[in-house]
């Protein structure tokens, strides 16, 4: 028997393997794990591509994604779940790091550019279009000069655990959102004042 159609595809943007696990690359993995145990799911593989693992929420059912192509490459993997699912761009939601924000803090939108991410410029070139949705987690700025690359390939500190538990957490329950309700209204209740731990202007 056939899995059922997916009515959004749920991607988290991540590096496999226990050397990334806890880095602020990787919350989009968090994210998708933290929905996935909640839900009590199972992940299947994919070869290399990817894990995946369907979920009933509310009615509606939702594949989620983590792709194991190393960040660089996510969109391999994006583009083939999405055809599989026989899906639209507009039906895809990446779960991804932004230090734009604070540590906590987290925004859903849909389109734009890729802000320098490589995992969000991936997607953008294998789906051939910038109009999926993005569900951004803060991490933070606190990196100079040249020091990019490390900070966001360094575990979270410990004095910020409180605020990932807490943005991990409300990022899983907006997946659920989105599956009952879809990412429009989501974005209305997850981006309004006073949903967030900080009230930081938001860079776009």
């Amino acid at each position: 028997m056939s899995s059922p159609r997916p009515s959004y595809l749920i991607v988290g943007l991540g590096n496999p393997g226990p050397k990334y696990a806890k880095t602020r690359h990787n919350i989009g993995f968090m994210v998708v794990d933290a929905f996935a145990a909640k839900h009590g799911l199972t992940w299947t593989t994919h070869g290399e591509l990817c894990q995946t693992a369907q979920a009933r929420v509310r009615g509606r059912t939702i594949e989620l994604v983590k792709p194991l192509t190393y960040m660089n490459l996510s969109g391999k993997a994006v583009r083939k779940r999405m055809l599989a699912c026989g899906l639209s761009a507009s039906h895809v939601v990446v779960i991804t790091d932004e230090y734009n924000f604070p540590t906590g803090r987290i925004h859903l939108k849909s389109g734009g550019s890729s802000g320098g991410h490589n995992g969000i410029s991936s997607v953008m070139e294998d789906l051939d279009t910038p109009t999926f949705w993005r569900l951004r987690c803060g991490i933070d700025r606190r990196f100079g000069p040249g020091e990019l690359v490390d900070y966001v390939l360094a575990d979270f500190p410990p004095d910020e655990s409180h605020a990932v538990e807490d943005m991990i957490t409300r990022a899983a329950e907006v997946i659920a959102d989105i599956a009952s309700s879809g990412p429009d209204l989501a974005m209305q209740r997850v981006n309004r004042p006073g949903q967030n731990s900080t009230t930081s202007p938001e860079k776009a």
